[in-house]
């Protein structure tokens, strides 16, 4: 199979037929997934060790560590398992749609609420503003950009 070969032997029930592309799981990006999982694990390892030789020293900190680093070499192993997973799922074809709407698409036509909530709110603020500006063009005394301030100041 080649890395973007097709899934003969599937069957015809499996998702997309047999002759949907997938990615393999042993092409170039795979194994960069599995190099650095390599990596990850042998640096959570040498830090274990390194950090059980201070707890076991007197270091009481160090007792944290030596708990910590095997939950991130699981954690790396946890998502290297859900990554390698993603490299048998189909491919994405050339000039397919993207998961999220265009901007042309069935919504682009209806005005949104929330938005015209928000600009009305907006230019409720704005009036506020200038109505306050509008005397010397000076806010009011304590009054910073969001109002008047909610506590006196103190010495």
């Amino acid at each position: 199979m080649t890395a973007m070969g097709t899934t003969a032997g599937r069957g015809e029930d499996a998702p997309g037929g047999p002759d949907t592309p997938t990615r393999s799981s042993s092409g170039p990006s795979a194994w960069k997934l599995h190099v650095t999982l390599a990596a990850g694990l042998a640096l959570c390892a040498g830090a274990f060790v390194f950090e059980l030789g201070r707890a076991v020293g007197g270091n009481g900190l160090s007792w944290a560590y030596v708990f910590e680093w095997p939950i991130f070499a699981g954690f790396a192993v946890y998502m290297w398992w859900h990554l390698r997973k993603e490299y048998g799922r189909a491919a994405p074809e050339h000039g397919a749609a993207p998961v999220a709407g265009p901007p042309g698409g069935p919504d682009a036509g209806r005005p949104d609420p929330g938005l015209a909530a928000w600009e009305a709110y907006v230019r409720t603020l704005e009036a506020d503003d200038a109505t306050r500006l509008a005397g010397d063009g000076q806010p009011a005394p304590g009054a910073g950009p969001a109002g008047p301030s909610p506590r006196p100041k103190t010495r």
